[in-house]
């Protein structure tokens, strides 16, 4: 099989083949794999595989597909249908690609392809690997010969294998035997695999242990087989294989070609040798007790293959060959296969002989024989020797009396359930026979119900008019005393008085002993009690809310679990029937109607013993009508059957009425007021304080009514609820749809945008809100709506509106301008993008006058000035915050001064008599001063 080649991301397709180039011989087989993840869609994937030959390396040339029979062309179809290519399903999702027979031109580039069963194209569809058909280049040779050894005498054969492959390839060696009379079946002696790894054969695992069988490699092609001591059973033909292996890139190894030598024929004179056989009763001689008798060898038999024989009374009754393989005569044959016989081999020197139940029948004289053999060179068995061993004399003695009682679990039973009868008898084991009897309510005469005779042979009765009769009665027997009738689907007509009567003694032989025991069964119909409720919480559902129904089954049935199947039904408001809306059966299977398709998508179904219920989402008016369940009860026993249901009952209709929910929608209404400049942008916010819980959908409709009194109020544009943008129809220019244009700041908060006031913009404004719901059928319901509070917008007079601003138009903005809008679509394959249509909108021409100059637009438009007036004032500030750094510095240097002249009076005041001292210090001090 071959390995994954990448790690995917969730939801992307991936395709991957077995990692190639693959090699592989001419006139052998090749599976290629193919597996697919990420895929959506159903987990079933189909595959199409293709093949870029060499001859043709760029056409496509189908092969075969796993959901299109006429998807292969005409070089591979006749293969197709002859099953000498097929594909092979491991999983939903992987496959393997077989070629039973490989031929010189089927090397190419083989592609695996999986048809698309996403929503869209993502990922990889399809994976390619290189397969190259090389000839076939393996030889294995050995010389054609017959042999004849002793037992005990070595072995030796070689085979030759060679190959001629140029790929990089390993050999395995192994040598079999193929033993006369053993059919097809080869049996491994032992081999070299292609690890240079010597295994022996399973029957050769100790002599290859015990360094008896060997195998060794002889120069660069030759392999030499190695057997110490031959053995009778390594009698038969012997031949090598050869197989030829490659690695693949995946790096397992796949074997490529193989061959057969010719057979040489070995044969193996056993040595002779010396037994006697015995022969031992195991019995408590009593009739109905086991009775076991075994043969054994006594002797020095070396690995023995031995037959054994069983007579009785002079006659044989029984033998096994030395492979084991039982032949039984007369009437011991049924017995055997009743399980009331066995004859077995309990070790190579032991034979047994052992009868469960021994009655009148089986007393006689036994004795067994014993053959040594080997297989002779036609296949069957050669005796060697035979030996007899003496008779055993068996006698048995008669039961003594007994009495019959019968059990169950419980003398009433609901109608389905299995009524089970046992009856058992006591005293001493010896074979018995029993018969049933029924004799229904209100009626005297007895019928037959089923007997079972002491060989275990059941005969059904005849009952009136049931074809299912037969196939519903069961009598078994568990142990020698005890006997079960069993019926599997029980009824009301079952009841009544039912007997049990057992006989002893065997069939040719009139003892007349029998023994009877009754006991009253009681049957109960189910249909008695079943009642069905239908309930639900809320009758009054919101839209959009979710509802549940339950069906309740009530019904006396004590412990009783039977198998039931709900069924629920629906009648919509106006339709005059119910109709089928899902059925749960009794073994988990729901089946939905074909007529109300909408509730397969948002229902929950779960079901208990006695209780469905239905869990319904996203409630829309359709859900609006009349609910029902019916309620069947199976019989558990009969369910394989497909019976009818036993019984049945239908709950009364429940209403279910979907409204809409109550709007909680609230939007600021306080009144507003804005004084802006002319020519300038500005916002009118709608604000939404409160909204309705769901899945609901906005629409924004902005309002403006001109200063005038007498203005009626305008829509400027809409939002619907689906995202729709549409302008009034005094604002449908061009221009209009320019200036105004409306955002959605948040969940919350809209904007509308006015670009460039003018003095015509001057009036009143407001925003309406509403919601909507989207229900199940498409279409939109609106819940409620709520208006904001005005907005008044003013103009203030202003200057020229450019202190040198980049908004500011420019002589050479002037021009025309309009836009181009282009359509895609994909197509194909993912990457894949078409153009569908494309237009452009009117063209607007704009022309910009000159301003008048003011002295702030001159200062403007002359750069020197401009750089002067935030320079100078930079570079002046610069000059101050040094000169008050220097003066910050000379200060500090006459603190230091003044302190230290303090210091040194304070000194010269301590030291009288030091006046030469003082002046030279004064001296220095105001040299020091004078620096």
């Amino acid at each position: 099989m071959y390995k994954a080649l990448a790690k995917l991301s969730v939801g992307q397709r991936e395709v991957t083949v077995q990692k190639g180039p693959l090699y592989r011989a001419a006139g052998y087989p090749v599976s290629i794999g193919c597996h697919v993840t990420g895929h959506q869609g159903p987990s079933l994937q189909h595959f199409q595989w293709s093949v870029y030959l060499l001859t043709a390396p760029t056409r496509e040339v189908q092969i075969i597909s796993t959901n299109d029979d006429t998807f292969s062309y005409a070089m591979y179809a006749q293969r197709v249908r002859n099953k000498d290519i097929y594909v092979e399903r491991l999983q939903d999702n992987s496959v393997l690609l077989h070629i039973s027979k490989l031929q010189m031109q089927d090397a190419g580039e083989y592609e695996c392809h999986t048809p698309n069963t996403d929503g869209k194209y993502y990922g990889s569809y399809s994976a390619k690997t290189k397969l190259t058909v090389i000839p076939d280049t393996l030889s294995a040779t050995m010389s054609s010969q017959t042999l004849r050894k002793e037992e005990g005498e070595p072995l030796e054969l070689t085979c030759d294998a060679s190959k001629a492959t140029a790929q990089h390839t390993h050999l395995s060696i192994t040598w079999y035997l193929m033993q006369e009379g053993g059919g097809s079946q080869a049996t491994s002696i032992i081999s070299l695999s292609r690890d240079f790894v010597l295994t022996p054969g399973p029957s050769y695992a100790k002599r290859f242990a015990a360094g008896d069988v060997r195998l060794d490699k002889l120069g660069t092609a030759t392999f030499r087989l190695s057997i110490g001591h031959l053995q009778p059973s390594d009698q038969g033909r012997l031949f090598c294989e050869a197989a030829e292996w490659i690695q693949d890139p995946d790096e397992t190894w796949t074997f490529i070609t193989k061959k057969e030598t010719d057979q040489t024929t070995l044969r193996v004179q056993p040595a002779g040798r010396d037994f006697k056989v015995s022969i031992t009763a195991e019995s408590t001689s009593a009739e109905g007790k086991p009775l076991e008798l075994v043969c054994l060898v006594v002797g020095s038999v070396r690995d023995p293959q031995l037959q054994g024989f069983w007579f009785l009374n002079g006659t044989e009754i029984a033998s096994m060959d030395a492979r084991g393989v039982l032949d039984l005569r007369m009437g011991y044959k049924d017995r055997a296969s009743q399980g009331r016989l066995q004859v077995s081999k309990m070790n190579p020197k032991a034979f047994s002989l052992k009868i469960f139940s021994a009655g009148p029948e089986d007393e006689g004289d036994y004795s067994c024989a014993v053959a040594e053999v080997v297989r002779a060179p036609t296949g069957s068995w050669q005796v060697l020797q035979r030996e007899q061993s003496p008779v055993s004399h068996v006698r048995l003695r008669e039961p003594a009396a007994r009495s019959v009682v019968i059990s169950t679990r419980q003398q009433a039973v609901w109608e389905g359930e299995a009524l089970a009868l046992l009856c058992k008898a006591d005293g001493v084991e010896s074979p018995l026979s029993v018969t049933w009897w029924h004799i229904p309510q209100d009626q005297t005469q007895p019928k037959l119900v089923a007997g079972m005779a002491q060989d275990g042979t059941v005969q059904l009765g005849v009952s009136s008019g049931d074809p299912s009769y037969h196939g519903n009665t069961r009598l078994v027997k568990l142990d020698w005393a005890t006997f079960q009738l069993e019926i599997t689907s029980s009824t009301v007509s079952d009841s009544g008085m039912y007997e049990c009567r057992v006989s002893e003694g065997s069939q040719n032989q009139a003892r007349g002993r029998h023994w009877t025991h009754k006991i009253s069964v009681t049957i109960r119909s189910l249909n008695s009690s079943l009642q069905v409720n239908l309930l639900s919480r809320q009758p009054q559902v919101k839209l959009g809310d979710t509802f549940d129904l339950s069906c309740i089954a009530g019904a006396d049935y004590s412990d009783l679990r039977p198998p039931l199947t709900m069924s629920w039904r629906f009648q919509p408001d106006g339709s005059q029937a119910f109709r089928q809306l899902i059925r749960v059966a009794h073994n988990g299977i729901i089946e939905w109607g074909d007529s109300l398709s909408q509730f397969q998508k948002k229902t929950k179904v779960s079901q208990s013993s006695f209780r469905s219920q239905l869990l319904i989402h996203d409630a829309s008016e359709e859900e609006t009508g009349k609910y029902e369940c019916e309620v069947e009860v199976y019989d558990r026993n009969s369910l394989p059957t497909n019976s009818p249901a036993r019984a049945s009952a239908v709950s009364h209709p429940l209403r279910i009425v979907v409204t809409l929910p109550e709007s909680k929608l609230k939007v600021n209404s306080r009144n507003q007021s804005q004084e802006i400049s002319i020519i300038s942008n500005t916002n009118i916010e709608c604000n939404i304080l409160s909204r309705t819980i769901g899945n609901l959908q906005l629409a924004i409709i902005w309002y403006f009514s001109p200063i005038s009194s007498n203005a009626s109020w305008l829509r400027i544009l809409e939002m619907d609820q689906t995202s729709v943008v549409k302008y009034g129809n005094e604002f449908h220019t061009p221009q209009k749809k320019q200036k105004f244009h409306m955002e959605k700041v948040s969940q919350d908060l809209f904007q509308l945008h006015i670009l460039s006031v003018e003095d015509s913009d001057q009036g009143r404004y407001y925003c309406a809100v509403e919601e909507w719901l989207l229900s199940t059928d498409g279409t939109w319901k609106k819940l409620g709506g709520k208006k904001s509070g005005l907005t008044e917008l003013k103009l203030r007079p202003t200057g020229n509106p450019c202190e040198c601003v980049d908004a500011c138009l420019s002589m050479e903005d002037a021009g025309m301008y309009w836009c181009k809008v282009k359509e895609w679509q994909l197509y194909g394959h993912p990457g894949k993008w078409v153009s569908q249509a494309s237009d452009e909108s009117q063209k607007i021409v704009l022309r910009v006058q000159p301003s008048e100059t003011t002295f702030p637009s001159r200062i403007c438009s002359s750069t020197p000035l401009l750089y002067f007036l935030v320079i100078c004032p930079l570079v002046m500030f610069v000059l101050l915050l040094i000169s008050l750094l220097c003066l910050f510095w000379k200060a500090k240097k006459l603190s230091q001064l003044s302190l230290r002249t303090q210091k040194d009076k304070s000194l010269w005041v301590g030291l009288n008599g030091a006046e030469g001292w003082t002046t030279d210090r004064r001296k220095h001090q105001e040299e020091d001063e004078d620096n």
